[in-house]
C-alpha cells in the first residue's frame, strides 16, 4: 500500500484542502493518507476554531486514512521547528513513502536547491542571517533574502529570484531542510494553491476559500450556512453536530481573562523565562495591558506590535504566558531530539491496515491516547495541559470531564 503523507490543521477541512489531498494523492500514486495534523493551538500562535477530535473527523470524513497529532511544542513553533516536528514525525511512522505540500508556485525545483544550501548553515549564513535580523527584519523576511545572496553568490540569478518568503514558500522550503537534516526516505512533492492564497481574507471565488477568510466569515456572520459553499458536505455535518451540541467556534477572546490573570500576577523575570519572550518583550507586555483603551486580547496584539514583532510572532508569545510554556522545555537540543513518540486521533479502515504495519514499521512508540505511555515523555504531559487550558476557555465545554479527555477518548475510527 503506497502511502502519502500531509501536513496540516484543517482549521477547518475546506474544499481547497479536499483539492489538495485529492491532487497529493494522484501524482504520488497513493492508496492511502496519513495527515500530521496540529492540536488545540496552531502554528500561527493562536487556539484552533474547533477541538482537535472535531478536526480529526472532518479529516476522516474528508478522505484521510490516519490522523497523527504534532505536539504542542511544535505545532505553535516557527516555520524551522514546526517543519522539523512534521516530517519527523511522518518519518517516524515507517510507512509513509511520499509526503505533499501546497506552494504558491507548485515549483520544488528552486526550494530544493535552497533546502541544500541552507540545512546545514554554515557560520557565514549564520553570520548573515543575523546582520539582516539586527536591522529590524522579521525572520521569515531575513531568512529569504539571506537565501537569496547565497544563490546569487553561486551565480544562480533564476533561483534567486525565487519568493522564497510567500507563506506556503517558506513553510516549504523549512520543510525540506527538515527532510534533509533527518535524512529522511520520503519522497517530497508539491502542488500549487489554487484561487485562494494563504492568509487570502478576502473570497474571490464561489467554492474555494482560504481558512483564514472561513474563520473570518464564520466569525462575523455566526451562521455556519454561510461557509457551506466553501467546504465539503462532510465538513459541514460535523460542524452542524458540534453547533447542536452547544459547542460554537472558538477564538482568542475567549482566553482574555486567563492571559490577563496571568499577566497581572507575573513578573518581568518570571515572563522573561519563558518561550517567545525576548529582548525585553517582558517589560513591553506588562506596561501595555493596564493602559488598553479596549479590554481584549486583539488591541494588546495590536498595541504591541512592531515592524520586528508581527502580529504572529506575539500570538506565539502570548501563547505561550496562557499554556506557561518554559524556555527550558523548549531548548534547541530538545527540540532536535525529535518527538518521542506517535499519538494517534483517528483512523480510517485503511488507516487500521496502516497501524498494524507501524506496529513493526514505526521507530517511535504508537499511542492510542495518553494513558499510560511505555515512560513519561515531557511533550506529551504538554499536550496534556495544552487540552486542559483549552477546554477552560472553550465554550460548551463538559467541565470538569473535558479536562480529561486526552486519557479517556479513543481514537476515531470512520
Amino acid at each position: 500500500m503506497r502511502t502519502v503523507g500531509l501536513i496540516v490543521e484543517y482549521n477547518p477541512f475546506h474544499n481547497g484542502h479536499l483539492y489538495h489531498l485529492r491532487q497529493s494523492a494522484k501524482i504520488t500514486e497513493a492508496d492511502a493518507v496519513v495527515a500530521v495534523m496540529s492540536g488545540h493551538f496552531l502554528q500561527r500562535g493562536e487556539p484552533a476554531m474547533w477541538d482537535k477530535w472535531t478536526r480529526a473527523r472532518m479529516a476522516l470524513a474528508g478522505g484521510c486514512d490516519l490522523v497523527i497529532e504534532l505536539p504542542v511544542a511544535y505545532a505553535a513553533q516557527a516555520a524551522e521547528w514546526f517543519a522539523y516536528g512534521a516530517v519527523s514525525l511522518l518519518e517516524a511512522t515507517g510507512v509513509v513513502d511520499a509526503f505533499c505540500f501546497g506552494t504558491e508556485s507548485g515549483r520544488l525545483a528552486p526550494l530544493l536547491m535552497a533546502a541544500d544550501l541552507a540545512a546545514d548553515e554554515p557560520p557565514d549564513f549564520r553570520s548573515l542571517l543575523k546582520s539582516k535580523l539586527e536591522t529590524g527584519q522579521s525572520y521569515p523576511a531575513a531568512y529569504s533574502e539571506t537565501i537569496q545572496a547565497y544563490l546569487k553568490a553561486r551565480g544562480d540569478m533564476e533561483a534567486a529570484a525565487f519568493p522564497f518568503d510567500q507563506p506556503n514558500h517558506t513553510l516549504g522550503l523549512h520543510y525540506l531542510i527538515a527532510h534533509r537534516r533527518i535524512r529522511g526516505a520520503m519522497k517530497p512533492y508539491t502542488i500549487a494553491r489554487e484561487k485562494a492564497q494563504y492568509n487570502q481574507t478576502s473570497i474571490t471565488d464561489g467554492a474555494i476559500a482560504s481558512a483564514t477568510a472561513i474563520r473570518k466569515l464564520t466569525l462575523e456572520s455566526g451562521a455556519l450556512e454561510e461557509i457551506r459553499p466553501f467546504v465539503p458536505a462532510t465538513t459541514y455535518e460535523v460542524l452542524m453536530d458540534r453547533h447542536a451540541d452547544g459547542i460554537p467556534p472558538v477564538h482568542w477572546e475567549h482566553y482574555k481573562d486567563a492571559l490577563f490573570h496571568t499577566l497581572s500576577t507575573s513578573s518581568p523575570h518570571r515572563l522573561s523565562e519563558l518561550r517567545e519572550i525576548t529582548e525585553g518583550l517582558e517589560h513591553r507586555l506588562l506596561h501595555a495591558w493596564p493602559e488598553l483603551q479596549e479590554w481584549s486580547i486583539d488591541s494588546l496584539l495590536a498595541c504591541l506590535k512592531t515592524k520586528r514583532y508581527t502580529r504572529t510572532k506575539l500570538q506565539r508569545a502570548l501563547l505561550s504566558i496562557l499554556l506557561g510554556h518554559a524556555k527550558q522545555d523548549f531548548t534547541q537540543e530538545k527540540l532536535a531530539s525529535g518527538v518521542q513518540y506517535i499519538r494517534v486521533l483517528g483512523f480510517s479502515k485503511k488507516g487500521q491496515s496502516l497501524l498494524k504495519r507501524m506496529r513493526s514499521a514505526a521507530s517511535l512508540p504508537v499511542l492510542m491516547s495518553a494513558a499510560r505511555p511505555p515512560k513519561p515523555f515531557r511533550y506529551l504531559e504538554l499536550d496534556v495541559q495544552a487540552t486542559r487550558a483549552y477546554m477552560l476557555g472553550m465554550p460548551g465545554a463538559k467541565l470538569p470531564s473535558d479536562l480529561s479527555r486526552d486519557f479517556r477518548d479513543k481514537p476515531i475510527m470512520i
